[in-house]
């Protein structure tokens, strides 16, 4: 999957998470489905530890209340491809 597919689908996929924010009750009840899906999809994405990592915490964030207005995919697109990069490149 190239890059800029990867940060197309987290946005999309943090959108999906923010239903609970406009569907009252229905909207408590979809991140009860849509955690673990979050965090597989989040393993699936970005594989090794980092995936890991971000998809336990993709799951945890869309399970706690009030807290899964934080955009993880697109978080992690940034680590990923920006931070990280640039953490590379210092080093060498």
């Amino acid at each position: 999957m190239k890059k800029y597919q990867k940060l197309l689908l987290g946005i999309l996929f943090d959108a999906i998470g923010y239903v609970s924010f406009f569907i009252p009750l229905v909207g408590e009840f979809s991140d009860i489905i849509w955690a673990p899906v979050s965090g597989w999809l989040m393993m699936k994405m970005y594989k090794g530890k980092p995936g890991k990592i971000a998809g336990y915490i993709a799951f945890v964030e869309e399970l706690l209340p009030f807290v899964d207005v934080v955009p993880t995919f697109t978080l992690m697109w940034f680590y990923t491809y920006v931070f990280k990069t640039k953490e590379n490149i210092t080093e060498r």
